[in-house]
């Protein structure tokens, strides 16, 4: 079993910044992928960012030069740090750990970008 545990959230004005952790425990395997899914109110959760157990990584269009994604294998810890947000950058935001074909969930954090 995997257990996540995201942290970073808050409200931030628009054009501002803020960084999510999210640290895993459990039964982690030697190859995954970690990463951030969002969903936003009335809409379904969408794909963020991922980033590999050798640093690979990759970002949806909508956050692509703003976000930025890493991880700390010796933690098992993951960290989205998001630059120029936006309004529409509002959500909770869930952190992921994908191995042997299964995809494990944190409880999400709140982002709310507002003036």
């Amino acid at each position: 079993q995997v257990h996540l545990v995201e942290s970073g959230g808050g409200l931030v004005q628009p054009g501002g910044s803020l960084r999510l952790s999210c640290a895993a425990t459990g039964r982690i395997f030697a190859i995954n992928a970690m990463g951030w899914y969002r969903q936003a109110p009335g809409k379904e959760r969408e794909w963020v960012a991922t980033v590999t157990i050798i640093g690979n990584t990759d970002y949806a269009d909508s956050v692509k030069g703003r976000f930025s994604i890493s991880r700390d294998n010796g933690k098992n810890t993951v960290y989205l740090q998001m630059n120029s947000l936006k309004p529409e950058d509002t959500a909770v935001y869930y952190c992921n750990l994908y191995q042997s074909g299964y995809r494990y969930w944190g409880q999400g954090t709140q982002v709310t970008v507002s003036s």
